[in-house]
């Protein structure tokens, strides 16, 4: 997968991911969502998380 990072969430809304944060942590699950800033929204089952774009590493399918 190739272009710009929003265009890359936007293919990828609905797929699981795993998402590694700044201080090492890890949220995996369905990415339902996210603005300009790349804070995301990812759902685990009965979890929600919203993550601050800020605290993004990567984000891995």
């Amino acid at each position: 997968m190739s272009g710009r990072p929003l265009d890359v969430l936007e293919a990828s809304v609905g797929d699981l991911v795993t998402v590694q944060l700044k201080g090492g942590d890890t949220v995996a699950g369905e990415l339902s969502g996210f603005d300009q800033h790349m804070n995301i929204v990812v759902e685990d089952g009965e979890d929600t998380t919203i993550i601050r774009g800020d605290n993004v590493v990567s984000i891995q399918p």
